[in-house]
């Protein structure tokens, strides 16, 4: 004798409406999360564009979320005019500091990276891990070693004590070599010897143009990384007229106590600090963006 087991009711509707429900859940949560995000992040971003336009009597008593005012032409006029143009100067400092050295580090971190992912040598793989090393060392540690070894010959409270340690750039080395790895075949630099290229030719026409949006990353985190770096020209300069930007401020606002006028500067001197990085991200996304796509389709 059989027994038929009869199949358990289905009832489509209600797990229709669970599956919507989950799905609205799932597109809800995270977007309440993201929005949230985004607040948090630009809400500091706009108290600094509303406290940039107003003057010091709206900055004490107006609201700090609104618009009082619009000063922000005179304010801008006063910080380009206040102890005749050090702002000016503080700016011009940061670009070179910081475009200087972002583009040699690049350059270095490029060609020691492409080095360690395509020749074979003796201790390649030490030599990559003390590299990979010295980006889990905090820059406050070196700071200090950096300013004796400096003061030693004579070289602190100069361009150079803050440009040259800025060359340096572990993470960047790591990235390239990560990239070349992946992108740039061996038999393509064969080619290229093959056909008489040397070396640094074949570095320089081939491999570098296979590289680039490795290059553009780089270049990118290291242009932030630099144009924020406040401990070390903070230990290393004494003279104002070396100071970057960041530095510049720091000392403004610690007068601020002894001269309310500065807090107004400060802050629409911080505004107009963060133009050059913004500008650089909206200049290089578009290669940069097409070549991590690029890259994805390989």
């Amino acid at each position: 004798m059989t027994v038929t087991v009869p199949a358990p009711v289905r009832t489509p509707s209600n797990n229709h409406g669970g599956a919507v429900q989950t799905s609205l859940l799932s597109r809800v949560v995270p977007m309440g999360i993201m929005t949230i995000a985004a607040v948090y992040v630009l809400l500091p971003l706009w108290w600094l564009l509303v406290g940039a336009s107003k003057d010091q009597g709206q900055l004490a008593d107006g609201n700090p979320l609104w618009f009082s005012d619009l000063r922000l032409l005179s304010n801008l006029d006063q910080l380009f005019a206040y102890r005749d143009g050090i702002f000016l100067r503080w700016m011009l400092n940061s670009l070179a500091y910081t475009g200087g050295a972002a583009l040699l580090g690049t350059l270095l971190a490029g060609m020691c990276g492409y080095a360690l992912a395509k020749y074979r040598f003796p201790g390649r793989e030490v030599l990559f891990n003390v590299i990979l090393g010295g980006v889990l060392v905090p820059a406050t540690a070196l700071a200090l070693p950096l300013f004796l070894m400096f003061s030693t010959v004579h070289a602190a409270n100069t361009f150079w004590s803050v440009f040259l340690p800025s060359l340096v750039n572990p993470f960047g080395v790591y990235l390239a070599r990560i990239y070349a790895a992946t992108s740039v075949p061996d038999d393509l630099m064969e080619a290229a010897r093959i056909d008489g290229a040397g070396e640094v030719r074949t570095f320089f026409t081939v491999s570098a143009r296979l590289m680039a949006p490795a290059f553009l990353t780089i270049f990118l985190f290291h242009f932030v990384a630099i144009w924020n770096n406040f401990l070390l020209p903070l230990i290393m300069l004494g003279n104002e007229k070396l100071f970057p930007v960041t530095l510049g401020l720091y000392t403004w606002n610690s007068q601020a106590t002894q001269n309310p006028e500065l807090r107004g500067l400060v802050l629409i001197g911080a505004l107009v600090s963060i133009v050059p990085m913004i500008a650089v991200f909206l200049l290089l996304q578009r290669f940069w963006r097409g070549g991590l796509n690029a890259g994805s389709l390989k």
